[in-house]
Parts: structure tokens; sequence; C-alpha cells
């Protein structure tokens, strides 16, 4: 007897769409297929658990890694083999060699939507770098830019990590220039910036933090936060995540070797607002963490069937670019055992990382239905 796959419980197709790699292949069964996958678009953007790119040999390819299934994907996304500065809210972030930033999302059918262009960066000083794909070190985004473009803020950190700037989507002309109002012997550097609340917190080289708010067009005094470490010897890489919506964690990730690209250990401090104090944490219980040039994310484990209490780290932010053995330093951090996973990634993943020319990224997919 011929069945009526149309007409399959909307319990059933909602279990079935969770489950596929791409809600988008799922909506062209029929009608009520696709209303399913509309319904459940939102859902899917917070629960789908992060991939990641690789760049292909092929100069318009790159490959999905899904961690939970520890497999490549047969779907290949069709970008230009270019470094991507961000990956936030299912956005890609870019910045072209005069300086002219771009939101991407690669899920996304509608050419018209795929890509937002924003104005270019002209900060009032300007530092030549030797290479103007790396004049934006690391960018965000607060909000997805086609829901909830009233409330995106773009935020980038240009000029080898020692400038801030933002931009709010819908409402601003042209970006303000934070750090170019504060004094710069007193804010050295800056890693990364999220968004916690109604304020933003960046952290700088040395683990100290900053707060401020970009909400208004008039840049709030910007305040310390989170005292500084002590130094390290070996060179830290640090990110910050917000962790339930409810923490600030901080992930230092420390290298070692003649590229400063080995990682060796790797810990985690929870920021005590109102003390400016970091407490190192032991566990993260339920939640996995991922970590590269993309903004941090944090998922509950057990709901996206991630290994739990763990760091997922990439090889990230390579300025003079890979060598003969590709993005070799990735790996699974355990905090609660402090150990690296053995063979943490599929073999045909790190086949495909071996031959990277520009940095891997993950990204939480976004699908336009």
């Amino acid at each position: 007897m011929d069945r009526d796959w149309a007409a399959l419980p909307r319990e059933l197709l909602n279990l079935v769409v969770e489950r596929t790699e791409s809600p988008k292949e799922f909506s062209f069964v029929c009608k009520s297929w696709r209303s399913v996958a509309k319904d459940t678009q939102s859902y899917c953007a917070m629960t789908t658990n992060p991939l990641l790119m690789i760049p292909s040999q092929s100069y318009y390819k790159w490959s999905l890694y899904n961690p939970v299934d520890d497999k490549v994907l047969k779907t290949q996304l069709n970008l230009a083999r270019q470094r991507f500065c961000g990956s936030s809210k299912g956005w890609l972030i870019v910045a072209d060699k005069n300086r002219l930033v771009s939101l991407i999302n690669p899920f996304f059918s509608n050419d018209e939507k795929k890509i937002i262009r924003l104005p270019p960066l002209s900060p009032p000083s300007l530092i030549r770098l030797r290479r103007e794909n790396y004049f934006v070190y690391k960018a965000t985004i607060s909000a997805d830019p086609i829901l909830n473009a009233d409330n995106c803020i773009v935020t980038v950190v240009y000029e080898g990590i020692c400038q801030l700037a933002f931009l709010r989507l819908n409402k601003d002309s042209q970006w303000t220039y934070i750090l170019e109002k504060v004094d710069r012997g007193w804010w050295r550097t800056v890693e990364e910036v999220v968004q916690f609340e109604d304020r933003f917190y960046a952290v700088d080289l040395y683990g100290k933090v900053f707060s401020f708010d970009v909400t208004t067009p008039s840049v709030a005094p910007v305040k310390v936060v989170g005292r500084e470490f002590d130094g390290e010897n070996c060179y830290v890489t640090r990110y910050l995540v917000i962790c339930n919506e409810k923490t600030i964690l901080m992930v230092q990730r420390c290298m070692v070797g003649l590229d400063g690209h080995e990682t060796k250990r790797i810990s985690v401090f929870e920021l005590n607002i109102s003390k400016g104090e970091w407490t190192e944490k032991n566990s993260l219980g339920d939640v996995a963490l991922f970590v590269g040039d993309n903004s941090s994310i944090s998922v509950c484990a057990s709901k996206l069937g991630c290994r739990a209490n763990c760091i997922y780290f990439i090889h990230d932010n390579v300025e003079g670019g890979f060598g003969p053995r590709g993005a070799y330093d990735y790996g699974v951090y355990n905090v609660e055992e402090k150990r690296f996973l053995e063979n943490p990634f599929h073999r045909d993943a790190g086949i495909l990382m071996s031959k990277a020319v520009v940095s891997p990224i993950w990204i939480a997919p976004t699908y336009n239905l």
C-alpha cells in the first residue's frame, strides 16, 4: 500500500528534521515538510551542533566536518578560499584588501540575503600590515542580521589586535573606533570581544578584561573588570565564551614551538565581575566549548551528542599562512581529566586539514528556508 508521506504526523516530522544534515533538503520534499522545516528553523539555529568548515583543494569548495557524527559530510559549500576573520550566529565575517567588511551566510540559497556588505574600515590612524587580509584579526556579531537586524552590532578587532571598532546595523553609516578614544598605553592589545547581557567585554593579551557599552552612538567609559594574569612561559591565546547565558569563561590556550602553534596546555577560568577576579574551573559539567577564529561557542553536550567537559579547538589565525603540515594544531581537550583525547577527529578530516592553506573555522549553521 502506498504511503502518504505528506500526511505524516507533525511530531514525527519534527523528529526527522532535527536529525537531518540540512533542513533545506528536507524542505524540498513537499509543502507540509517545508512548513515543518520553517517552523523549526529558529530551533535548529539554536541546537544544531557546530560544524567545522575546512578549505578544499578546489578554490571554491569548503568541506564540512561534523564532530558529533565524526564524519566529513557529502555537502560542500561554494565559497572562495579565503581567510574568515569570524564566525558568529551562523554567519561568516570577512574583510577584503580594501578593508571592506562583509557578512556571509553560506547556508542561504537566496543570493540577495546571503551577503551583507558593510562600510569599509577607515580609522583615523592606520597601520599597514604585511598582509591586508589580516587587517581584521577577529570579528563577531551580537544578533542575526536578518532575523534581528535592529539589535545586530558588528564588532571587529583590527590593526594587528591593537584596535577595536563597532557598527550598529540599520543605525550607523560608519564605524565607531573605540580604542581611538582610549590611551594606547593603557589599552594594549585585544584578543576577543563578547556580548554579555547589556554590555560588551574584551580580553587583552595579558588576560585583563575591559567592559563597555556600544548600544548608543557615544561610547560609554571603558572599565576594567578582570585582572591580568602573571606571565606565562609560552605563547598564549585567550578566548572568551558565554556559558549558559550566565557566566563569562576564558579559555587559555598555551602553545609552544618555533611557529607558536603546538598546543600543550589548556585552562578554563570563570570571571567574577563584581570582584574582578578569575577562578580556575576543573570541570565544565554537561558543556562543550568550540574555540578558534570563530566567536567561541558553548553548547549543552548531552543535547547535541558531543563530548561533555571538553574543548574542541582548531588551528587558527596564522598570518604567514600554513606550511607543508597544513592546519595541524587541532584536537579535543577534556577539562576534568586534564588530557588531550587521542584521534579526536576522523582521518578524512585530518587529511583535509593537512592540505589547508587558510584557517578552518567552526560555524553553527542557520538555514534560509
